[in-house]
């Protein structure tokens, strides 16, 4: 199909993970893998999502080119040092739950014990490999049910390295290709971005991976910030989250 103005489809994804897919050293603290697919109408995304954003920064730097990362707001350095502050923290991060709150997007989150992985089957699957396919599935029966499986989507990625990159296309090719269990070819277009490129997708997507997999380590601990999330998670027609929105393995 040839990318026109005409077959864009009206929707962005953005995707980011939290934890490591690596399978043959396995952190006992984080022994979780989650990779988050962020689906948002363009027009949403023009004007609310990133003007939001802009504004949330202007209020805290007074410039909008910092790129918010969770890391850095969890340990503060460089230009998050002001959070060691507690009321600037706490005025902060309540900032960040409104924006979430608010965010007018649909979440597919795909969520890999590889603990329990490592240890159920004797030649497990790649966690990456796997996440990418389920989630892209999920978001193509998503994308189906508005009308745009016939349009190119673009599926917006960070940057991490030439040999990561390389392995999350091919990933990417394969999956939409016709290797996955819809037996069909997907219309995405994969689109690396770096961390300079200050996508706010991208942003929001980084701020909303860890706190899916905190939930799937401590689900009795309080986190208000996955209970704000859990409201976006993609949902059947009768409400049910786990296997539409959310696929945990194994």
């Amino acid at each position: 199909m040839d990318a026109t103005p005409q077959s864009f489809s009206d929707y962005l994804v953005f995707v980011d993970e939290s934890g490591d897919h690596n399978l043959k050293t396995i952190d006992p603290q984080f022994p979780v893998f989650v990779l988050l697919f962020v689906i948002m109408r363009k027009a949403d995304y023009v004007d609310q999502v990133c003007r939001d954003l802009q504004r949330f920064k202007l209020e805290f730097w007074g410039h909008d080119e910092v790129v918010l990362h969770e890391h850095e707001i969890r340990k503060p350095f460089g230009q998050f040092l002001f959070l060691l502050q507690k009321p600037l923290r706490e005025r902060f991060l309540e900032g960040l739950n409104q924006l979430i709150q608010s965010l007018p997007a649909t979440l597919v989150a795909v969520v890999i014990d590889k603990t329990a992985l490592a240890t159920r089957y004797r030649q497990p699957v790649n966690p990456y490999d796997y996440a990418m396919e389920a989630g892209l599935e999920r978001v193509f029966t998503h994308l189906q049910s508005l009308r745009q499986q016939d349009r190119r989507t673009p599926v917006i990625v960070e940057c991490r390295g030439r040999r990561e990159d390389a392995e999350l296309e091919l990933a990417f090719r394969r999956v939409c290709d016709g290797a996955n269990a819809l037996r069909r070819s997907f219309p995405f277009d994969v689109v690396m971005a770096t961390k300079a490129s200050n996508s706010a997708g991208l942003q929001l997507a980084d701020l909303m991976a860890r706190p899916i997999a905190l939930h799937q380590l401590r689900p009795e601990q309080q986190n208000r910030a996955y209970e704000i999330i859990e409201s976006k998670l993609r949902r059947s027609p009768y409400g049910k989250v786990e296997g539409w929105g959310l696929k945990v393995l194994p």
